[in-house]
């Protein structure tokens, strides 16, 4: 019998064999529009499909959200709207500062509605409609619900609800979180976030063992399509370089999409979030300002050693008076 019919028939096998499987191959399905890896330039200083505000700045090596200083805020904003039903974001990125024990804010991903949006979460707008994943660098709340950082959450928003920085955002994150030591590394990190059948899976490879390790995993998570991709940062009082390597954007798509409902029009909307508890107000500082609190402790320290005097005077006294009887 002629071989070649035969390996014919078996490549051919092996091929629906793995169709059949579902095996994806995502790395063969990335997605340029939604992509941003180097060289970054296009035209000019334009970097196709991508643009930016605030501190940004574009080097031929990394994009830096904001650098090293106080007060920055820099995002970089994918201009065509995604339609992909199940998706996969890889972050390339590098945290690093000066700062050893206080360091801050971090950064954050969007698929939002409105792109482009200055605001005070991680630089990006608040009440937004999408989904935010965020990598918090600095804790701003010492609760009951208190957990190390730097720590990675997710938060979906309708554009009803507001992003509580001071709590860490604890009160609308989705039900999921993990602590990632990604800072101040002496290698590059990376975040996949996937998307899908309405999953949100987040990982991370800090251990330059180009493996991803899980974070967390949430379902019943429910996206339009056609919002926007992006990542901002953020510095206040504390600091660190926010740098952004590649964007890699991963077409997830498998035979069943098809059948599934439309999603176009829908609300973004999980669910499952952390139970729901009353915002309780930190305790109130003491009025008296940091002059006068001085200003008692040395008043203190001196009646103190006052009553000491007197009181050494008094046994001295005594003892002497003891001593006169003898005689």
């Amino acid at each position: 019998m002629d071989l070649l019919p035969q390996c014919a028939i078996v490549v051919f096998s092996l091929l629906c064999a793995s169709t059949s499987a579902g095996e994806w191959r995502t790395h063969e399905y990335m997605i340029r529009e939604h992509s941003l890896v180097k060289p970054y330039q296009g035209m000019g200083t334009s970097i196709p499909y991508w643009d930016f505000l605030g501190t940004t700045m574009v080097t031929s090596n990394y994009i830096r959200l904001t650098g090293d200083v106080q007060s920055q805020r820099g995002a970089i904003w994918n201009t065509v709207g995604c339609y992909l039903r199940n998706w996969e974001m890889q972050i390339h990125f590098k945290v690093h500062g000066r700062g050893k024990d206080l360091f801050g804010d971090g950064f954050a991903f969007w698929y939002v509605k409105e792109p482009m949006q200055q605001g005070e979460v991680f630089g990006s707008k608040d009440y937004f409609s999408g989904l935010a994943v965020i990598m918090d660098t600095y804790s701003n709340h010492n609760g009951p619900h208190n957990h190390g950082h730097p720590y990675i959450s997710a938060m979906v928003n309708n554009g009803s609800l507001h992003y509580d920085h001071d709590r860490d955002g604890t009160h609308t994150q989705l039900s999921a979180g993990c602590v990632s030591k990604f800072r101040n590394l002496d290698h590059e990190s990376f975040i996949s976030i996937k998307y899908v059948h309405d999953t949100l899976t987040v990982s991370t490879d800090i251990d330059n063992k180009q493996q991803f390790k899980n974070c967390f995993s949430v379902s019943g998570v429910k996206l339009p399509v056609g919002y926007f991709l992006g990542v901002s940062a953020a510095t206040g009082d504390l600091t660190d370089n926010h740098d952004i390597i590649s964007l890699k954007m991963f077409d997830l798509s498998t035979p069943d999409d098809d059948i599934l409902e439309e999603r176009a029009d829908i609300m973004p909307s999980a669910s499952f979030f952390e139970a729901p508890r009353d915002h309780v107000e930190d305790p109130k500082p003491s009025s008296l300002s940091t002059g006068k609190q001085v200003l008692l402790l040395v008043v203190g320290v001196i009646l103190i050693c006052g009553c000491v005097f007197i009181g050494g005077l008094f046994y001295t006294k005594q003892q002497e008076q003891q001593r006169k009887r003898f005689y």
